[in-house]
């Protein structure tokens, strides 16, 4: 058994920029500590950047680590996978510290809420049953009122 780090930026996952509105960057903790039940991840939010759009086929848990971000949690209306129409039902603060569990199947959104600070949170993405794939829907929205693609 070995130890890791969460800190430090020499070993960042390469993203998909399409999945955040501005830089965010990540560390894959679980390949670190050869974890096979869940895939846990230290996500780095830059100055004002959030995730889009987006639900989880497992449930997940988020602990906020450095500064102030929300999650913020919706409800769909409409019955096509990629055009419908949403309503903002909970927004939840998180700062340092805070931890959140997030049901799978929900759709959210998480981030910095500061355009002068960063935000970072552990993401622990617990697998449906095991030796599962972990599947995220990402989705294009004005985090308003409506979708307009699968991203």
């Amino acid at each position: 058994m070995e130890k890791s780090s969460i800190f430090g930026t020499s070993d960042k996952r390469k993203i998909n920029p399409n999945w955040f509105t501005n830089k965010t960057w990540m560390k894959v903790l679980s390949e670190k500590i050869k974890s096979r039940d869940q895939d846990i991840y230290h996500v780095h939010f830059e100055k004002g950047s959030k995730t889009k759009l987006h639900w989880h086929n497992g449930n997940q848990v988020l602990i906020a680590t450095k500064g102030k971000g929300s999650l913020e949690i919706f409800k769909r209306y409409g019955t096509s996978n990629k055009e419908f129409t949403i309503k903002k039902i909970q927004t939840i603060s998180l700062k340092e510290g805070d931890i959140v569990h997030i049901p799978a199947k929900t759709l959210h959104t998480h981030g910095s809420v500061d355009k002068k600070k960063e935000f970072a949170h552990i993401a622990i993405n617990i697998l449906a049953r095991k030796n599962a794939q972990y599947k995220t829907v990402w989705y294009e929205s004005d985090f308003k009122n409506k979708v307009s693609d699968i991203i």
